[in-house]
């Protein structure tokens, strides 16, 4: 039955990553996953039921911790723009190897997996680590500038571009691990961003930059994060997506980059299964390299970000039809209910990189115990202690799997209790059966996301 489903979802996606995802796929093929994504299917349509016929849903709340100052946020930006200056020279003249170039390893591994995972437990740490803030707040200062130039109004839409940008670079282009090639994408973004940043001025980076919007959202399910007001930060504790329900609705643009995380995770996955090679034509034993593919690729990547918001935008049509006149109009409702789907595109994400971390993690720590390749061990680590045997043993594969499962069934469970609470607090929910769009949609990701994770890949 998964297999159907998850088909179907395939089908209607129709038209390698940055550091070759290492995999555990030979072993994992071996173990009985159908279980586990029935399992996870059932509960997440169980769980929907129930918060449909429950009379009360809880709202998740939060306590203080503590309460400082809060510090200034120049310093980390500049230490953090030192560090990227560093970490540019390095990429421009450092080891061509993509395991062994700090900057390779920086942006794919401790960027965009670990910080990733950090901020969704942490809250948002990338907001004091920016490399922008304080160099455009220096230079807008010694210019006397004080407005800006209008791109406020485009609201978050050059973060949409710059995210799709950046997702195309990682999944499609030719060599997004090159170290040369990506120091020199890396600095001219940067640049960009700067040369916008000084124009309009540093708060536009909240909403114009990708990796700052990134990490917002995802920091919104952290059940540790920080709010800051009146010169004071106040660190909080609470239920994951508390965050969330607090939020005001998304615009278009803002529910437009939620859905550009969720499809590109989604087609990152999926364009290395043994079903999208056949799709497209090419013998998953005997794959070409990447310029063999980047059209077909291309296409792909924005073609399942249209259909995933398409599915996201009829399912929400179908509950506000579903709930009878009272209901409010599409574009009322629509801006509240994509934040549920926030924690989806969290765990996937986390659950898709995890074999990533687990591996090319390991070589961030040989770089950082001997950064220049001159025979120091600065972390006391010995010589060629890197190993993947544990992907092919099948008692740690399984427990890999169980990671898989268990991260994305959370995701989905706490996805379906926030949209019931987001209903029932904007008020699309006056029949019970209209919830059910909604949460078929959620059940039929929790197969796809699994059948992504178990499904025979290349690469």
């Amino acid at each position: 039955m998964f297999r159907l489903a998850a088909a179907v979802l395939a089908a209607i996606l129709l038209p390698g990553a940055a550091l070759a995802h290492a995999t555990q796929r030979a072993v994992l093929n071996t173990l009985p996953t159908t279980p586990y994504v029935l399992a996870a299917g059932v509960a997440v349509a169980v769980s929907a039921l129930f918060v449909a016929i429950a009379p009360r849903i809880p709202a998740p709340g939060s306590m203080v911790l503590l309460s400082r100052p809060v510090v200034p946020r120049d310093i980390g930006s500049w230490c953090s723009a030192a560090v990227f200056a560093l970490l540019i020279a390095v990429g421009f003249l450092g080891d061509r190897d993509p395991y062994g170039n700090l900057l390779t390893l920086t942006v794919w591994v401790v960027l965009w997996v670990a910080l990733t995972l950090a901020v969704a437990i942490l809250g948002n740490l990338w907001r004091g680590l920016d490399p922008w803030t304080g160099p455009v707040r220096a230079v807008r200062r010694a210019l006397g500038r004080t407005g800006g130039i209008g791109l406020a109004r485009l609201g978050h839409w050059p973060a949409v571009a710059g995210y799709m940008a950046f997702a195309w670079f990682e999944i499609v282009s030719l060599a997004p691990a090159d170290p040369a090639v990506l120091a020199r994408t890396a600095l001219v973004y940067w640049i960009a961003v700067f040369v916008l940043a000084v124009a309009e001025g540093e708060d536009w980076i909240e909403q114009g930059e990708f990796l700052t919007v990134y990490f917002g959202f995802v920091s919104k399910i952290a059940p540790l994060w920080a709010d800051r007001g009146e010169g004071r930060l106040t660190f909080r504790l609470g239920w994951p997506g508390a965050q969330i329900v607090a939020m005001a609705p998304l615009t278009l643009s803002q529910a437009a980059f939620v859905t550009a995380v969720l499809a590109s995770v989604s087609f990152d996955g999926l364009h290395e299964t043994f079903w999208w090679l056949a799709r497209i034509g090419i013998n998953p034993l005997d794959v070409p390299g990447r310029s063999a593919v980047v059209g077909v690729n291309t296409a792909g990547l924005f073609l399942t970000w249209a259909v995933m918001s398409a599915l996201i935008a009829a399912a929400i049509r179908a509950e506000l039809a579903l709930s009878g006149p009272s209901a409010p109009a599409f574009a009322a409702a629509a801006g509240p209910y994509v934040l549920s789907f926030l924690p989806i595109a969290t765990g996937y994400h986390v659950a898709h990189y995890l074999v990533a971390l687990l591996t090319s993690g390991q070589y961030v720590l040989v770089a950082l115990n001997d950064p220049f390749h001159l025979e120091w061990a600065l972390l006391g680590l010995p010589e060629h202690w890197v190993g993947f045997g544990f992907l092919t043993q099948h008692d740690s594969v399984r427990l890999i799997w169980q990671a898989h499962w268990a991260i994305i069934l959370s995701a989905h469970l706490l996805a379906v209790l926030l949209a019931a609470h987001i209903a029932r607090k904007t008020g699309v929910h006056t029949r019970r059966i209209a919830q059910l769009p909604v949460a078929a949609l959620m059940v039929l990701y929790t197969v796809f996301g699994l059948w992504l994770l178990s499904s025979p890949a290349a690469g």
